[in-house]
């Protein structure tokens, strides 16, 4: 009796299954609701851990939210070997009739009954995910940062949609303003709005509801001004990323603000949005991979009340942090919803 599969497959361009099976369907982004379909497995997942979810569960979750295609196929008993291949290659998580999430292997990841997993089973990822994730951890041994192997891999090349670099450039014009402003009130010295609306009318266009209200309140509270500071990091990892940067130093020092403002103010703004190409996705995941590992070490350590390794600056990270995942479309998060979890 053949098992019906639904394979939900993180890689953008499955390869089409050349073992026996009856197709059932194929949806992508393109097919309306998949993306609430996906929401909807994540959330029952939630609810059924009652509040405390497991690291097997989590991992599960974010598998889903990485989804790009689900393939839905029947296949006879004789030929269920041959799926296991073919779902490496996908990177795809099986759920099975019985309410089951297996790994391409078929070991349980999930089962509805116990809510536990096998020892064996393992979430999949894709090979330079894999690499990067070992390449990011020699690095930060030479430096003798440690961070744990369960730790996973940050999102593959062959996953991950990159906001276009008009996006980035309008960001960015957002960032530059309120980080402005932000200065000017912290050093008593506030540059008023209509100043700055008239020096950058473009940026206002591209403001979300967080930096519409900072800019819109004559006396924000002192942390928002600390946070909307801040965004000079955040300012600086796109313009590396836009290649206005020549590199992206490693984080043990703030960044060179009088250069990041120099750029912003030198070339007009319509020049940024019209000529900007980005980085290679390769680089970008590479600084995104060891982000992601030193924003674990920095709050590990802020956990353990224990100096930061490496004099890494928390801020500095943190807001790599925010800008890489806005820029890899982490959980399709607007920018004031951008989660960074480690």
């Amino acid at each position: 009796m053949p098992i019906e599969i639904f394979a939900y497959c993180t890689h953008r361009e499955p390869a089409a299954p050349e073992f026996p099976h009856e197709p059932v369907f194929v949806r992508d982004y393109s097919t309306p609701g998949f993306v609430e379909h996906l929401m909807s497995l994540v959330q029952d997942l939630f609810q059924a851990e009652e509040g405390e979810i497991s690291q097997s569960v989590y991992a599960v979750c974010r598998h889903l939210q990485r989804t790009n295609v689900l393939v839905a196929m029947k296949v006879d008993g004789e030929h269920i070997e041959a799926v296991a291949p073919w779902a490496w290659k996908s990177n795809a998580i099986l759920f099975l009739p019985d309410r089951s999430i297996r790994d391409p292997n078929g070991a349980v990841l999930y089962d509805p009954s116990t809510r536990q997993p096998e020892s064996h089973a393992q979430i999949p990822f894709l090979p330079d995910a894999r690499q990067r994730k070992a390449q990011s951890e020699v690095e930060l041994r030479n430096r003798l940062i440690d961070t744990p192997d369960s730790l996973p891999p940050v999102i593959s090349e062959h996953e991950v949609t990159l906001r276009s670099p008009d996006d980035v450039v309008w960001r960015m014009l957002a960032l530059f303003v309120v980080a402005v402003r932000a200065e000017s009130l912290a050093s008593g010295k506030p540059i008023p709005i209509e100043a700055l609306r008239e020096k950058s009318p473009l940026a206002f266009q591209a403001l979300s509801p967080w930096e519409t209200a900072f800019l819109n309140d004559p006396s924000p509270e002192e942390s928002a001004v600390s946070a909307a500071g801040w965004r000079y990091e955040s300012l600086a990892t796109l313009q590396w990323a836009l290649g206005m940067q020549t590199n992206l130093p490693f984080p043990d020092s703030i960044c060179d603000v009088p250069e990041a403002a120099r750029l912003m103010i030198e070339i007009p703004a319509r020049q940024m949005i019209e000529s900007k190409t980005l980085r290679g996705t390769a680089e970008i995941l590479d600084a995104l991979d060891l982000n992601f590992r030193l924003l674990w070490a920095a709050r590990d350590a802020a956990i353990r009340e224990t100096e930061l390794p490496a004099g890494i600056e928390g801020g500095v990270i943190t807001e790599r942090q925010h800008a890489l995942n806005w820029l890899t479309y982490f959980e399709n998060a607007d920018w004031d919803e951008v989660d960074i979890p480690s």
